[in-house]
């Protein structure tokens, strides 16, 4: 057992499942690493910071995250160069991102110094399970759940942060991504929390992706809640939109989360001499576009895929087909974050984080 400068306790585990584990056969998401952080939020304070083998842990079926649906979360990755040094990518917005979403659903801020400490700490403690090569990361799952007993309908007094960790593989691997644009369901409405990355925000779009599904098409560009008519995301990702020689996307709003990666991409659009205008975009303009030829690319942005170029998009009953280009925005952008993400790269805007 040993400890932090933030008397983070950690407990080893006794033997690594390290040498058990395929990492070119890797389902998303679904291997976790040797080890985890947990701290709990009880008396009105934060306490107990420890690292533990990964394993279940006991609870109550009263427990408050399962009534009333307390539950916040981040996605964020570790990467390893061809050298071996391991990275994080611009984790202060992550830090900053889980407590606006935290403030929103009535729980209590984590300390954003115990929480880079414990993120660098676990990382570092679990670095062999970060592989090298591009697409390869570790996925990492900072979350927060109320953990009161009870089922009055209040906001809980006790909590639990937690960070677990996955080896992955590139999200969309050569599967060809097509999306449905939704014209009856919405991820989010005015004066709701569809900014924060609330667990329930997910939930709420699982339903209507399995009807997207069966048409054929993996994810469901999300609309507005009144009108139907502003794209606001692309799955569970910031959606970008090139008509012309131009990236549209729509601004973050108390509908659209801020992302982290949308945020990237505009920078190295920038950086890369491309027009970014950040700003609405309606269906009607996009199937101009569309028809006049000028609609030449839509992307999803996220921590999990990165830049994931969409091939076809369907509405109301019609599918519409984006041009294939050998020199794309999507992955002249993609690269240029991959690069400096595996550190490759010099890194102009100080995003990469050596752990």
């Amino acid at each position: 057992m040993s400890t932090t400068k933030f008397s983070i306790s950690i407990e080893k585990v006794a033997q690594s499942r390290l040498q058990d584990i395929d990492f070119s056969q890797l389902s998303f998401g679904q291997v976790f690493s040797d080890h985890m952080f947990i701290c709990d939020y009880k008396d009105g304070k934060w306490q107990d910071p420890r690292i533990v083998p990964y394993g279940p842990f006991s609870v109550e079926p009263s427990l408050s995250v399962f009534h009333y649906g307390q539950a916040v979360f981040e996605g964020m990755k570790a990467y390893k160069d061809d050298r071996g040094e391991v990275f994080l990518f611009r984790p202060t917005e992550n830090y900053a991102r889980i407590n606006k979403s935290c403030k929103r659903m009535a729980m209590p801020e984590f300390p954003e110094d115990l929480f880079d400490e414990a993120l660098k700490t676990l990382v570092d403690l679990d670095r062999l399970w970060v592989q090298p090569g591009f697409g390869n990361a570790l996925y990492l799952r900072p979350f927060m759940i109320a953990t009161s007993p009870g089922v009055q309908a209040n906001p809980s007094s006790q909590y639990r942060f937690m960070i677990i960790t996955s080896p992955v593989q590139s999200y969309y691997k050569g599967q060809e991504v097509k999306v449905k644009i939704a014209d009856h369901y919405s991820r989010a409405a005015n004066g709701g929390v569809g900014f924060a990355k609330a667990a329930g925000n997910y939930a709420g779009q699982f339903y209507p992706t399995a009807l997207a599904k069966e048409e054929g098409y993996q994810q469901v560009i999300w609309t507005d809640d009144a009108t139907h008519q502003k794209l606001e995301e692309c799955g569970t990702m910031n959606i970008v939109v090139r008509i012309g020689d131009t990236l549209i996307s729509p601004p973050p709003t108390e509908r659209i989360l801020d992302g982290v990666t949308r945020r990237s991409v505009m920078a190295v659009a920038e950086k890369l001499g491309i027009a970014f205008e950040s700003r609405p975009i309606t269906v009607s303009e996009l199937l101009e576009a569309s028809e006049k030829g000028t609609l030449k690319e839509i992307f999803g942005c996220g921590t999990a895929a990165v830049v994931s170029p969409v091939a076809a998009f369907s509405y109301e009953g019609k599918e519409y087909r984006l041009p294939e280009l050998k020199d794309s925005f999507a992955a002249r952008i993609k690269e240029y974050l991959l690069n400096i993400q595996y550190n490759r790269a010099e890194d102009p805007f100080g995003w990469r984080v050596r752990v």
